[in-house]
């Protein structure tokens, strides 16, 4: 072991006597980065609503062909992915709350294009910036988060990060129901511009004032975050903090384990089939013959938002890995139902019933392809349930926890651009793969790659509940 190697797996903060932070602002300073999050769950629930809204508009404004729509709702994620290039290079360099700062200008960009935009190339050029900004927001709030975080409150505070996001998803399609395209995006200009003005009043994250010699400044952070009463000590930074991150350290395990352990989360989140559930949330569920897709879809971004906050709140008792596991169990049984779901539909005699879902329950007998409808809902509301309480949030606060510090801009700007290219090819070809495979059969293989997850999990990732961000490194380092 290095002496390098020593320095960066001891904690970079840590108060005397092993005493428990106690501050209440560091709560404050998440929520302003986690409207980062928010802007960008916005963003990416926006297609939903604005879609139809976009089919039905008139001349002079913008009309969406089947094309058109389809890029529409997948350009965004080809955005996050260069804007997750942007972010692990900001990140080292700018820092994390400047690079929050400076996502905010592409959100308000982008939003302003598509509400002033004309012709189709416009509202695609919006879709771009917004997504832009989502790669650079989707990697800098977690980081930043578990940063500022201590160990006890990190896995509540890192699992905001996705509430928001679904929040924002959430809000998208409320707003939608009574908003046309227009306004609805003036309404996604709010979240990053409150974002700008609160991220003004926060400190930069204590580590990182600390790998740039700023010591004074950092033990002000803590004060600020945590509500310090005494100096906090710290052991000098290594060198490899000024050096940054080569290509040579890929053979240390340390660096090569946590790289393939956050981007295999990153590979199987898509995979799961979410982000093309949630694009084409209103689509899905006029394929599944409801009077009203759009009310569905908020009882789904509802749902979501429940049981998100319901995993945060056990995240530090639970554990990542338990909960990982546990959603994965729960996806493979809900796509498998929901592939079931359009197989059974395939062979219905009547294939054109409506299930309206605030309709009172009537004692008559049921025609059978309403009941087969009934089961498209409960499959959906499974899936998502399941992966809000472990595949949502918990790749994304892993993938804030696992890397060294001096490694984090490069591997976690990886993370996120693996991420999003799998959401653009996901979101792009689902249609393209209903059709080949036939839904069920797209289902199914969802629930194969659940199956998959499950086994990953269990065998490859850590727990990192209640442990410190240098003891994470010095656990892949096999310290």
């Amino acid at each position: 072991m290095t002496p390098e190697d020593q320095e960066e797996t001891q904690p970079l903060l840590r108060p005397p006597g092993g005493s428990v932070p106690r501050g209440r602002r560091v709560f404050l300073a998440a929520f302003a980065a986690a409207l980062g999050p928010l802007s960008f769950g916005f963003a990416l629930g926006y297609s939903s609503p604005a879609i139809p809204s976009l089919r039905r508009a008139a001349p002079p404004a913008p009309r969406l062909s089947d094309a058109a729509a389809s890029w529409f709702g997948a350009i965004v994620t080809l955005g996050a992915a260069a804007g997750g290039v942007l972010g692990g290079w900001l990140l080292d360099r700018a820092g994390r709350k400047l690079s929050l700062l400076i996502c905010t200008v592409p959100f308000v960009a982008g939003f302003a294009v598509i509400t002033a935009a004309q012709e189709v190339w416009m509202l695609l050029g919006g879709r771009l910036l917004t997504g832009l900004a989502c790669g650079v927001a989707s990697l800098v709030a977690p980081v930043y988060i578990s940063e500022i975080a201590y160990p006890e409150v990190r896995g509540l505070l890192g699992s905001c990060v996705q509430l928001m996001v679904v929040s924002g998803i959430l809000l998208a399609y409320l707003a939608g129901r009574i908003l046309e395209w227009r306004w609805l995006a003036v309404l996604g200009c709010v979240p990053p511009s409150f974002m700008l003005l609160l991220m003004c009043c926060m400190p930069e994250t204590p580590r990182f004032l600390l790998t740039q010699h700023k010591r004074q400044e950092a033990l002000a952070a803590v004060h600020f975050l945590w509500g310090a009463e005494q100096d906090w000590e710290e052991p000098p930074v290594g060198a490899e903090h000024q050096q940054g991150f080569q290509l040579a350290q890929l053979r240390r395990p340390g660096i090569y384990k946590p790289f393939a352990i956050g981007t295999f989360l990153m590979v199987f989140q898509q995979l799961s089939g979410i982000n093309a559930v949630m694009f084409y949330a209103e689509t899905i569920f006029e394929e599944a013959k409801f009077k009203d897709s759009s009310l569905a879809s908020v009882i789904v971004g509802a749902i979501q938002v429940l049981f998100t906050a319901a995993a945060a709140l056990v995240m530090d008792r639970a554990g990542r890995r338990l909960l990982l596991a546990l959603s994965g169990v729960v996806m493979v049984f809900s796509t498998s139902a929901f592939g079931a779901y359009f197989k059974l539909m395939q062979g219905s005699p009547s294939n054109s019933s409506h299930a309206d879902l605030l309709a009172p329950v009537s004692m008559e007998p049921a025609d059978p392809s309403v009941g087969l409808a009934w089961l498209a809902v409960g499959s959906m509301c499974l899936f998502i349930a399941g992966f809000a309480v472990g595949w949502g949030p918990i790749p994304w606060l892993l993938m804030s926890e696992i890397f060294p510090l001096h490694a984090k801009g490069v591997a976690t700007g990886v993370c996120v651009l693996t991420n999003w290219l799998m959401a653009f090819l996901v979101t792009k070809e689902f249609s393209s793969l209903m059709e080949v495979l036939r839904p069920y059969g797209a289902f199914w293989l969802a629930s194969a790659f659940c199956v998959s997850s499950v086994v990953f999990t269990w065998f490859c990732v850590p727990e990192t509940k209640g442990k410190t961000l240098e003891q994470i490194t010095a656990h892949f380092e096999g310290r």
